[in-house]
């Protein structure tokens, strides 16, 4: 066993009788950040849903620091040290934002450590701490998103899933989400980020893979990727 906290082999995955992704394999070594990039529908989304167990892979081996991730029902997935944030954030607008924070927290292992992990949020994220009886469903995108990275954070995860977090936001406000991008990888966290927004999202990754219609068609260093001719041209029309 190689030394990858994450690691997939072949893996291929669909919805009743469409496809979405063909024998995709990638690794994720522990304090890495990751990007998966490619265009809308790619099966980029549809790769965090089966690395989280959202949606059961069809074939294909999937292993999280040793674990066999196909084996492991999806409440248990949490407890290997998976946290995931999904699109669109998926808050519940009409809970303040500690109860949010606090929905993080519900395997047993994260509920008794439920104060530690609250504090040190605030403490990575003071705006949170200041916000913590408003709404949800109040605040701005970028600090929605803030709220959303928080959430994850509470089940002390090992590996963060990070699906689009710059999508639907203001260009002043996606700079913001990728310094907390920054910010948690400064804390030791291994991340796995799904973004259509290459240019930006290869400044603050170390590796990323290009999935086009379900398949791995490309994979290097952030530097390999943002230097590659066809990626300019199709995703950041240079």
């Amino acid at each position: 066993m190689s030394g990858a906290m994450l690691e997939l082999e072949n893996v291929s995955a669909g919805y009743g009788h469409f496809q979405a992704l063909f024998n995709v394999s990638m690794r994720v070594d522990a304090g890495e950040a990751v990007a998966v990039i490619g265009s809308n529908g790619a099966g980029k989304t549809t790769l965090l849903r089966v690395i989280s167990g959202l949606l059961p892979a069809t074939s294909g081996k999937m292993t999280m620091e040793g674990i066999d991730l196909r084996r492991t029902p999806p409440h248990k997935i949490i407890e290997a040290g998976i946290a995931h944030v999904p699109e669109n954030r998926r808050l519940f607008p009409r809970l303040t934002v500690e109860e949010n924070l606090r929905m993080g927290a519900y395997a047993k292992s994260a509920r008794a450590h439920f104060q530690e992990r609250l504090d040190y949020v605030y403490g990575l994220f003071p705006r949170l701490k200041e916000r913590r009886n408003q709404l949800a469903g109040t605040m701005s995108g970028g600090e929605q998103q803030m709220c959303a990275i928080g959430r994850a954070l509470m089940s002390k995860p090992k590996l963060i899933l990070l699906d689009e977090p710059s999508m639907g936001l203001a260009p002043v406000i996606v700079a913001q989400v990728f310094d907390l991008v920054r910010r948690i990888r400064s804390e030791g966290y291994t991340v796995l980020i799904v973004e259509q927004n290459v240019a930006q999202v290869l400044k603050v990754v170390d590796r990323a893979y290009l999935i086009e219609v379900g398949r791995v068609e490309k994979s290097g260093s952030a530097a390999e990727m943002l230097a590659s001719d066809d990626i300019r041209k199709a995703y950041m029309g240079i």
